[in-house]
């Protein structure tokens, strides 16, 4: 069976890592990046409707300010980050399952949502102001050379590009992606790339399952 490759920092890496194996995958944490916080200052709860979260990031390093947005109901973008938000306090009143489009598509138009977000991130619209909280910093020397004839997840378009750039024989290494965006950042001249239905870890390594046990090209 082919090992899978885990790109995300911790401690995502390790759930992800802790779920492969639970369905039988060899699974090997090669981080791109260490997530660190940055300094910020709570807004005035009054100017917004609701606080909007698209990575449990935000919550973990956010800090002392982040309690002063606990009068605000969270929009998060998956159940991960649902999670860490009640446990800092929050009341969730919507949790997505297919993005951030997805998710505000979904809820009351018009919405004055306050983005508690890392510093690469996508722009959500006139009525989302977002607020840098954290940032994920490129690790200096990855143990790229460990993803030879693998199965690699990427779960975002920044750790595709960096993957992208570290790696010059791609032809051997298949690729599962949490999203198109993700899977069109890696670029082309790869084993196979194939992009999850749904951008959580459950969608991601029934893929990778599959793709595990296929022969090696030669």
């Amino acid at each position: 069976m082919r090992p899978v490759i885990v790109l995300r920092p911790e401690p995502g890496a390790s759930e992800t890592i802790k779920r492969a194996r639970e369905v039988g995958l060899e699974a090997v944490s090669i981080p791109l990046f260490e997530v660190e916080p940055v300094a910020w200052e709570a807004s005035d709860v009054a100017s917004f409707d609701g606080l909007l979260l698209t990575s449990a990031n935000a919550v973990r390093h956010s800090g002392e300010q982040l309690a002063r947005l606990l009068g605000l109901k969270v929009y998060a973008v998956g159940q991960a980050t649902a999670d860490a938000a009640r446990a800092a306090g929050f009341e969730v009143a919507a949790t997505g399952d297919g993005g951030v489009e997805r998710l505000l598509g979904a809820i009351e138009p018009g919405l004055r949502l306050l983005h508690l977000c890392g510093e690469d991130r996508v722009d959500s619209g006139e009525t989302v102001t977002p607020i840098v909280t954290y940032r994920a910093r490129p690790i200096a020397r990855p143990r790229i050379r460990q993803a030879n004839r693998t199965v690699v997840l990427v779960h975002s378009p920044r750790a595709g590009r960096r993957f992208a750039e570290l790696v010059e024989d791609r032809g051997s290494i298949a690729i599962v992606a949490i999203s198109p965006a993700a899977a069109e950042a890696v670029g082309a001249g790869w084993e196979i790339i194939v992009s999850a239905d749904r951008p959580n870890d459950e969608a991601l390594l029934a893929l990778a399952a599959g793709l595990c046990n296929k022969p090696l090209p030669e």
